[in-house]
């Protein structure tokens, strides 16, 4: 069963009397309460490895302007991991700006009645609660808006994103930047043959293979139903070729196996170099090269602008249904 700490109040203030009426109601409330007496104390106790759940801060603390304690604890221990409750005698417009500019969570003033102090208090602690939980929900949103949802990686919209990104990076560092666009082949076969379900699987293997490959900043999405991207940052066109032909053989030259089946997939690659020129010119470039392999069969790699338009030629493959060699186009 798990243990539920209690929560921990940072109290800072130099005033020994206001210790004395505000404790007994913190500690009525299950809270274990850490006093200091100066700015520089409360600032170490709110970067600490393990910060209060709230901060209560006078503002006549010593040692250290207001704004600028509030600022360093921003500054070092993130953007408001706990909510921040002002204690001052009046509602000055200084502090009214700290609240508005969202520095501060609440402000109570000292001669209020110690009740008074825990509704607001209870109250600042769910209104932060619930702002991390719709932060969260927020993230996760734009996370989810980005992926693809068969397979778990970029869908189109967020790989031109993040091109547009690659690429200037590429102009500023005068750096290189390839595509690699792949298309499996055929796959509309294996959909009649397996149905939906069985070929999602595919797809997801194949994700799951290609991704063992690639490094952890190399970009990876799905941009057509079979067809996948990868972008290179830092590679020039032979290095994209090299991975090309990993894939060829790495990826797809060992059988799939799904609902009890051996399956053998093949995919043609279409590669393009950045130069740091616009994302949108370098893709049509790799949809190019990549229409170009198919034309020149099965498991082909052609890269844009290192050779005219290859004629097709026809290409000998098994069939994965009557088992007779086939030539295709």
């Amino acid at each position: 069963m798990p243990v539920h700490r209690p929560p921990v109040f940072l109290f800072a203030s130099p005033e020994p009397a206001l210790l004395a009426a505000i404790e007994p109601m913190l500690l009525s409330a299950g809270a274990r309460v850490e006093v200091v007496l100066s700015a520089p104390d409360a600032l170490a106790a709110m970067t600490a490895v393990n910060p209060p759940d709230l901060a209560l801060l006078d503002v006549s603390l010593p040692g250290m302007e207001l704004p600028r304690l509030l600022a360093a604890a921003r500054a070092e221990a993130g953007a408001h991991p706990f909510p921040i409750v002002l204690i001052a005698d009046t509602v000055a417009q200084e502090w009214l700006d700290l609240l508005t500019e969202g520095a501060i969570d609440d402000l109570i003033l000292r001669a209020s009645e110690p009740p008074y102090w825990q509704i607001r208090l209870d109250l600042a602690l769910r209104t932060h609660r619930l702002v991390q939980e719709l932060e969260a929900l927020r993230e996760a949103s734009t996370r989810n808006a980005q992926l693809d949802r068969l397979t778990g990686i970029y869908n189109r919209e967020a790989l031109l994103a993040f091109l547009f990104r690659e690429t200037d990076r590429v102009q500023r560092m005068n750096n290189s930047m390839s595509l690699v666009l792949f298309d499996i082949d055929d796959f509309g076969h294996w959909n009649t043959r397996l149905g939906m379900d069985v070929c999602d699987e595919l797809l997801c293997q194949v994700v799951s293979r290609t991704a063992r490959l690639l490094r952890s900043y190399d970009l990876f999405g799905r941009p057509g139903m079979d067809e996948f991207l990868v972008g290179l940052p830092g590679c020039a066109t032979a290095t994209a070729v090299t991975l090309a032909e990993r894939l060829r053989l790495e990826v797809f030259s060992t059988p799939f196996r799904v609902a009890g089946e051996s399956i053998r997939l093949s995919a043609c690659f279409g590669i393009s170099a950045s130069q740091g020129r616009s994302p949108v010119v370098v893709l049509r470039e790799a949809e190019q090269a990549l229409q170009w392999a198919k034309a020149a069969g099965p498991e082909s790699i052609q890269t844009f602008g290192a050779s005219a338009h290859p004629a097709p030629a026809p290409v000998t493959f098994l069939s994965g249904t009557s088992g007779d060699e086939l030539l295709a186009w």
